[in-house]
């Protein structure tokens, strides 16, 4: 069952409204840095989806509550990676993932954003969902203390792989931060299963949005 009385909060317009030579290029500004992020229109990765807007504006406003300072943070699904770029910003070892297809575009905004601070370098790795897991991420080496994952449910058959990978990486200690758009009766049923195995939150809702933040953590036996 989902516990916590969610704070209501609206989207902030974040991002600089400025004319540029380039239409596929957005600007934000986050934790004091003005990021700015190459979208794609060729893929669904490759877009900035209000989930990932919610997540890292909840991240800059709660830093006491999650402190990322030299936390090992992993983002499934990271897409044009902004909210990967926000947790390095705020302090974290990041390892930013998704789909093959997207990591060239994904690689070049996270680094692009990241080059001047002198933290951590963010890494970015394939991760196909339930594929490959133990050889790719062994539990023996990979523990992360954040899993970070925005948008991730929407009309697609891997709904399954998904949750199994977020079963995978979240062990004891391991917090998952999820922020969806709820459209679909399948996100719902979604986040019911979630609620059926994690310790689930709800942090907050952006009611114009449509999106729910939620924290899961691994129920003790």
């Amino acid at each position: 069952s989902l516990t916590g009385s969610p704070v209501t909060l609206k989207i902030l317009q974040n991002w600089v409204p400025r004319v540029s030579h380039y239409f596929d290029k957005e600007h934000y500004t986050y934790v004091g840095h003005q990021i700015v992020i190459q979208e794609s229109i060729e893929h669904f990765g490759a877009v900035v989806w209000p989930g990932a807007l919610a997540l890292s504006q909840y991240l800059e406003s709660n830093q006491e509550q999650f402190n990322l300072k030299d936390k090992k943070v992993l983002e499934i699904g990271a897409g044009t990676g902004l909210l990967s770029i926000v947790a390095c910003i705020l302090g974290a070892h990041v390892t930013a993932t998704d789909l093959p297809e997207v990591l060239e575009n994904l690689s070049y905004n996270i680094s692009r954003n990241t080059q001047n601070l002198s933290m951590h370098k963010p890494e970015v790795r394939k991760l196909v969902w339930g594929e490959g897991l133990n050889e790719d991420f062994p539990v023996s080496t990979y523990h992360y203390d954040f899993i970070l994952a925005t948008d991730v449910v929407y009309h697609h058959g891997a709904l399954d792989p998904l949750l199994a990978t977020m079963v995978y990486f979240c062990k004891p200690g391991t917090v998952l931060l999820w922020a969806n758009k709820f459209r679909f009766s399948t996100d719902y049923e979604f986040l019911e299963k979630v609620c059926n195995i994690f310790n689930t939150t709800i942090l907050a809702e952006f009611p114009e949005s449509n999106v729910k933040l939620l924290k899961a953590t691994v129920r003790k036996n």
